[in-house]
């Protein structure tokens, strides 16, 4: 039985094959505790050993074991008052939906501000959600276009640099706090650039990604 957990969270889920071969792979927790359902959102790689099976193979009703929910270093919640600054690269804006859906189910008002880098439109993940969310309750949602932008963008279209870090994050002396997730060189990227900005780095909260083999 689920018995909750707190945004930013992750669970392991562990695959078993007929032969007793098992792989393990980690996903963010995408509800928020106050949610009906434990939602994972699984970004589908073709040479992975878990993903493929989690589109492909498995059938509702079918049980899997799972570990969790794991980890207290990256997690918010709304009894923090903090300025929320969250940094997300590609799927990395996993746990922010939990933040963001937790923040808006308890009525907190702390400003929270989201920067979303993805490839292209299509790429951005919640993308509806999100737009629900930008410019509601102190919130706010800026998105930066890497490869291809729609027509009209008016919006950032390009990685993630200094210049992008200096207009959105808020002064270090607001002392927001910064969760920064996605792949390990855009996380070391943007938490190192932080630091030379002036944000102290027990302010950063880290959590990243990459390919496995």
């Amino acid at each position: 039985m689920w018995e909750g957990h707190i945004p930013g969270q992750h669970v392991d889920i562990r695959l078993t094959a007929e032969d007793g071969y098992q792989a393990q792979r980690s996903y963010s927790i995408a509800s928020a505790p106050e949610d009906d359902h434990l939602v994972l959102t699984v970004e589908r790689l073709q040479e992975g050993e878990v993903s493929p099976y989690l589109f492909d193979v498995i059938e509702p009703g079918e049980e899997l074991e799972m570990r969790g929910p794991i980890g207290l270093y990256f997690v918010w919640e709304a009894v923090m008052s903090e300025p929320l600054l969250m940094i997300a690269g590609g799927s990395g804006v996993v746990p922010f939906r939990a933040m963001l859906r937790h923040r808006r189910a308890v009525g907190a008002d702390v400003p929270a501000r989201l920067l979303y880098s993805a490839r292209t439109i299509a790429d951005v993940i919640y993308r509806d959600e999100l737009e629900v969310h930008d410019g509601s309750d102190e919130t706010e949602v800026v998105l930066t276009l890497t490869r291809e932008q729609p027509d009209g963008w008016g919006g950032y279209d390009r990685r993630v640099d200094r210049t992008i870090l200096e207009e959105v994050a808020w002064d270090p002396d607001r002392r927001p706090r910064i969760y920064v997730c996605g792949p390990t060189t855009f996380v070391e990227l943007v938490a190192g650039t932080l630091v030379d900005l002036g944000h102290h780095p027990t302010a950063i909260r880290t959590e990243r990604f990459g390919p496995t083999g």
